[in-house]
């Protein structure tokens, strides 16, 4: 499936992407430019929701919210929420 984006650009913007396309340019047509700044922009979201994650780790185990592992996620899933609404005590 293809979608069209139309964009109007004017002043400063439009200036900087005529300097990233063409013969002098990083890219052949403005699409591939923007093509390539969505690319970019997934990839840094997803880093920074990997970043978040380990964190979001780092924090429950400074927080002694750790339990040894049974094994199975399903048991441990459950655990966990018994721990959770349990206020880990």
């Amino acid at each position: 499936m293809t979608t069209r984006i139309n964009a109007r650009l004017s002043g400063p913007l439009a200036d900087y992407v005529d300097r990233m396309v063409g013969a002098q340019g990083l890219y052949e047509t403005p699409s591939e430019y923007i093509r390539d700044l969505i690319r970019r922009d997934m990839e840094r979201r997803a880093f920074h929701a990997e970043q978040d994650a380990i964190l979001e780790g780092y924090t429950d185990l400074a927080a002694g919210r750790v339990f040894a592992s049974s094994g199975d996620f399903e048991t441990d899933m459950k655990t966990l929420a018994e721990r959770e609404a349990n206020g880990w005590s």
